[in-house]
């Protein structure tokens, strides 16, 4: 069993909507992407090598060369990207050996709940697609902007006191008057 949500799959899932919304103009150099995501070019290159041999990205070389996405957003899962990143398969983790198991036979009690986790969490994924994402983020960025300008107003003067001990003051100036 393998951990379906580890931090390499949300950095790679961050890298890849970036990638997307930025390469709407050709492609774009790993460099932009690492200043962006904050992810070093060591680690940025192995996260693309593995999107790239599951073709969810292709790369062009030479001057204006970078990476695309490999395929139309609306046809690139969450799942998709997950699971070119996190390979199936790697260790279980470690858990407390059945009763009355030898050390040779021990089993992981959790082992068929995480498994099915997993699988539903796999299942959730493949349905979101890279572009619904996008749509949401840039849905979200739009009503930030309309929502912005009334925030940055400055709020009303008042005639009115703002605390007890401005009340106060107000009546003991109109008391000596």
């Amino acid at each position: 069993m393998h951990r379906t949500l580890s931090s390499t799959s949300a950095l790679a899932v961050g890298a890849m909507a970036d990638l997307a919304l930025q390469s709407r103009n050709g492609p774009i150099a790993l460099s932009v992407l690492c200043q962006h995501q904050r992810i070093s070019k060591s680690y940025m290159d192995q996260l693309f090598g593995k999107l790239r041999r599951c073709r969810l990205v292709r790369a062009t070389r030479g001057p204006g060369g970078g990476y695309e996405l490999g395929r139309d957003a609306t046809l690139i899962s969450m799942a998709d990207i997950v699971l070119a990143v996190d390979k199936p398969g790697g260790p279980s983790p470690r858990g407390r050996k059945a009763p009355g198991r030898g050390e040779g036979g021990g089993l992981v009690l959790t082992h068929d709940l995480w498994n099915e986790l997993n699988a539903r969490l796999l299942e959730w994924l493949e349905v979101i697609t890279l572009q619904a994402l996008l749509d949401e983020r840039l849905a979200h960025e739009r009503l930030r902007a309309e929502v912005s300008p009334r925030a940055r107003t400055a709020p009303p003067e008042l005639a009115a006191p703002n605390s007890v001990f401005a009340v106060g003051r107000i009546r003991l100036v109109t008391a000596r008057a």
